[in-house]
């Protein structure tokens, strides 16, 4: 280890974001400003929170939200570029990923209500439209042509990973590791000069444990699955993730699915959207977008089998182990 990397001090910071916790692993001179960047970290994962959050009735997505169709509504730069991605996104998956089934994971008890009859027989009966094909933006103003309630809870969280990355890269970090809820992104390396190590959790309802382990340099990492949010209905355990061709939660879903990506907000994302198109159809797509995928299938009581996509995702390069710095699971 050089001189300079042993005259750097450790740093954890964390602070509530999102209903969980966000987190930045670093290294850096003794001079530095803790409490500054602390305030500077919360304030990038506050500012994503009230655009975005579907459980503050004042965001700014919940006023667009109640926006009347065909009228243009001025919104912040951040969501206007989380809006365009997730866009870009369901378009690519063919509306795999889309983020206008708001209506679904609120009648479903995914949100402030608990799951009702009437609301679920309304989501289920309505003609789905994917939000790319009704959403319109132009600069920093939305229109929509047709109405919809839009959800960002499966590319938020990502997003604002990459806001903590970028703002330690304001402060002249160029080396973490940052995440929210096992969301993760690698920056740089470790002070050893090894990429950083990020664990992906095994798909088990009732405990937290290790599938496998990733070495990640300025990549990040996120998972969907079914083990960790989820509601029964019927005596039936359902998935948060949504069938936007049904309005209704994932029937017999992959257990989990981890993508690694440039940024947060695109693993995560495609981590959705791959885990609705499932391992086929899902592979299929990953390979030809040239994404790096882990598909958890279960197979029996407590085994899962894996179906990897991409370099990272072979079976050389994912080996077991359990001590990790920061862990990537379901969201």
């Amino acid at each position: 280890m050089s001189k300079m990397s042993s005259e750097r001090q450790r740093l954890a910071l964390n602070g509530p974001t999102m209903g969980t916790r966000w987190s930045a692993l670093f290294f850096a001179a003794p001079d530095l400003d803790v409490a500054g960047l602390q305030a500077a970290l919360q304030a990038a994962v506050d500012a994503v929170d009230g655009q975005m959050s579907t459980w503050n009735p004042s965001s700014d997505l919940m006023r667009l939200n109640a926006a009347p169709v065909g009228e243009w509504v001025a919104v912040p730069t951040q969501l206007a570029e989380v809006l365009r991605l997730g866009l870009q996104i369901g378009r690519a998956s063919s509306g795999a990923f889309d983020v206008g089934m708001g209506d679904a994971v609120a009648a479903w008890g995914f949100g402030l209500q608990a799951a009702g009859a009437e609301p679920i027989r309304a989501a289920m009966a309505r003609p789905r439209v994917p939000a790319h094909e009704v959403l319109e933006i132009d600069a920093n103003q939305v229109r929509k042509s047709a109405a919809i309630t839009l959800d960002l809870n499966g590319i938020a969280k990502g997003y604002g990973v990459d806001r903590l990355a970028r703002t330690l890269s304001g402060h002249g970090i160029g080396d973490a590791l940052v995440g929210i809820d096992g969301e993760m992104r690698a920056m740089g390396l470790r002070p050893d000069g090894q990429p950083w190590s990020i664990a992906v959790e095994a798909p088990d309802r009732e405990r937290r444990a290790t599938h496998s382990v990733l070495a990640l340099q300025d990549a990040a990492v996120a998972t969907s699955g079914d083990y960790r949010h989820w509601v029964e209905v019927q005596g039936r355990r359902l998935s948060h993730t949504m069938d936007p061709r049904r309005g209704a939660p994932l029937n017999s879903p992959p257990a989990s699915v981890t993508v690694v990506a440039a940024t947060c907000a695109e693993a995560d994302a495609w981590a959705t959207a791959l885990m609705v198109l499932g391992v086929a159809a899902g592979a299929e797509l990953a390979g030809k977008a040239g994404l790096d995928a882990l598909f958890l299938l279960r197979e029996g009581e407590g085994a899962a089998r894996a179906v990897g996509v991409g370099r990272l995702f072979s079976s050389a390069s994912v080996p077991s182990r359990s001590a990790m710095p920061g862990q990537a699971h379901e969201s």
